[in-house]
């Protein structure tokens, strides 16, 4: 398993009329943690890009818990459970406040596609490479 942490401060324009993140505003917060939860790995999806790779979702789920606000510092979790064997790739991410109260919950699922044919492809081998010992 393999998790990283990302902190995002919620912004003014994230809030609908109460004060309150807009659901749709967690769907950014987990795209910007995935981001960071691959760098952090020593890897970007800009590198994969340039193998001629993207990652498209495919399937994304939210369920909310409690409300997000104004100025909050969330804490976006992003854990991989299960390495890929296939093309596919299952990411499990939580939001929390600073109280360290559970926020909200998403499952996301992102195909390996070759950009140039739009066809599914397994994951690049060197990724597959730093992330096999963490399931190890």
């Amino acid at each position: 398993m393999y998790t990283s942490d990302t902190q995002i401060r919620v912004r003014y324009a994230e809030t609908d009329q109460m004060g309150v993140v807009y659901h749709s505003n967690y769907f950014p917060y987990f795209e910007a943690a995935r981001g960071e939860w691959i760098r952090q790995l020593g890897f970007s999806y800009a590198d994969m890009e340039k193998m001629g790779i993207i990652m498209p979702v495919v399937d994304v789920h939210c369920r909310y818990l409690r409300p997000a606000k104004y100025d909050d510092l969330l804490t976006i979790r992003t854990t991989l459970k299960e390495l890929p064997v296939h093309h596919k790739i299952e990411f499990h991410q939580e939001v929390f406040n600073e109280k360290e109260e559970l926020l909200a919950v998403g499952k996301i699922i992102l195909y390996f596609m070759e950009a140039r044919h739009m066809k599914k492809t397994q994951m690049p081998a060197e990724m597959m490479e730093i992330l096999q010992p963490y399931f190890s």
